[in-house]
């Protein structure tokens, strides 16, 4: 498996001495004499481990390995520190800022390459989820997008916090036509209220008797499911210099008295609107997204995440001149299954299925379905002996044990694989589609229970 490792040294023997082992393994070799050009490097080029000497000037190895292990955009490197020092407490301080690997000098050549090999697999797994699920949040996140134009502000739960029972009774009246509001006299108890009610605004009078608003607001944001509540101050031309400090604080908005009934109802709308389109997104985020991207009956991902992700990983192997490969699966004769034994039979084995070709690839493949009986699994960095090891073991998984359906029966089936790799810079997802679609069919022509290779 190849990668790019990037070597940093102050010394430039050392850095060669490195490179020369690690070119002769056909690794990409990049160099950095000094810690602050490694940072540089990790943030704007693909790196895909660090070898990282602790003794250097101005910035030691210790801090490098801080700072990329602290950068979201680096965190993930793997990073192998090379050391004079044979101190516990230096090993400890290493794992502190978060070192993968330690060796020690001089460097023996079979512990380098192992540690390197060994990193290099665990960065191309890592790499592999991350993109999965940026891909799954990109989806996710556009769904919530879409969703932003159907919110509504109306019916809103909104808490009014005001020790004056009179002015509290106007305001409400103002809101009520829209929305329910619940009136609080007594600051000092917002805590419990907010926390045993669901509202999606808060209304808080900067006059308060005996009582500082901002510390109302604080305590408000102190409860974990009313941290973001959106919080309105009701202010007077001199509580200007307060105002202008909640906002520093995270309020989101104010009104001034005399209070124009338009201007409140819009400022009201405005703050659950956003609430509510916040809610939706952090919803279809965590919760939504497997939907959106997951396949309902078998669990695997769906057709649009792969024509999303196989565009992702297409270019990345691409750019980086990595191993592709595709393959097409279909289930031989499903259609007499469903004909002969009914649907939820159907179902059953399609599930089974699935579970078994989980089961049977790689954690850096990803399963999708395709359609129907129909699926694909996307191998990265993967030649043709290793995608012939996952699709022969696949097929064997599927045809060596019979299947269970309702009543009782268990019936023999056998899948098809076509399989094809990315050649050059020419293809596109479409063509690599086609071309395992093409061996596929073959397959299929052939015999069926088979696994046949794109010829081209």
């Amino acid at each position: 498996m190849t990668a790019r490792v990037l070597i940093v040294d102050d010394i430039p023997t050392n850095v060669r001495l490195l490179e020369a082992r690690l070119a002769a393994e056909y690794y990409d070799v990049v160099t950095a004499s000094s810690g602050a050009e490694a940072l540089d490097i990790c943030a704007t080029q693909h790196v895909d481990i660090v070898l990282l000497d602790v003794m250097m000037p101005v910035m030691d190895g210790f801090e490098v390995c801080r700072r990329l292990k602290a950068d979201p955009r680096t965190h993930h490197i793997p990073v192998l520190m090379i050391t004079a020092l044979d101190q516990p407490s230096d090993r400890v301080r290493g794992l502190e800022v978060g070192a993968d690997e330690f060796l020690s000098k001089p460097v023996d050549d079979m512990q380098l390459m192992a540690r390197v090999k060994s990193l290099v697999r665990l960065k191309s797994l890592t790499d592999e989820l991350r993109s999965r699920a940026l891909t799954g949040q990109q989806i996710a996140v556009e769904d919530a997008i879409r969703a932003m134009d159907s919110i509504s502000a109306e019916a809103g739960s909104i808490l009014l916090i005001d020790s004056d029972a009179r002015h509290a009774e106007r305001i409400k009246q103002y809101l009520t036509a829209e929305h329910r509001v619940d009136i609080l006299t007594q600051p000092a108890d917002a805590v419990f209220q907010v926390a045993g009610a669901q509202y999606e605004l808060a209304l808080v009078a900067m006059d308060l008797v005996d009582f500082d608003p901002l510390r109302v607001c604080s305590q408000i944001r102190t409860l974990e499911h009313t941290r973001s509540l959106p919080i309105i101050l009701i202010a007077d031309e001199t509580d200007k210099p307060r105002v202008v400090r909640a906002l520093d604080l995270g309020i989101n908005d104010f009104i001034m008295r005399p209070i124009e009934r338009n201007e409140l109802a819009a400022r009201v709308r405005t703050q659950i609107r956003r609430q509510r389109y916040a809610l939706e997104l952090r919803q279809s985020v965590n919760n939504t997204m497997a939907l959106a991207v997951t396949d309902e009956l078998t669990g695997l991902y769906n057709r649009r995440y792969f024509d999303r992700h196989m565009h992702v990983m297409l270019g990345k192997a691409h750019s980086q001149d990595r191993r592709l490969a595709l393959m097409m699966l279909d289930m031989d004769h499903f259609k007499a299954v469903n004909d002969g034994y009914g649907h939820d039979a159907g179902d059953m084995v399609l599930k089974e299925f699935s579970a078994r070709l989980k089961r049977n690839i790689r954690g850096v493949d990803l399963a999708c379905r395709f359609g129907g009986e129909e699926f694909v699994v996307l191998m990265p960095d993967t030649d043709q002996n290793q995608a012939e090891a996952v699709a022969e073991r696949v097929r064997q998984a599927v045809a060596e044990r019979a299947f269970e359906v309702p009543g009782g029966r268990a019936l023999r089936i056998t899948v098809s694989a076509g399989v094809a790799l990315r050649e050059s810079a020419a293809d596109t997802a479409e063509t690599l589609i086609k071309r395992a679609d093409v061996a596929l069919y073959r397959a299929k022509r052939e015999g069926r229970n088979r696994v046949v290779f794109d010829a081209a």
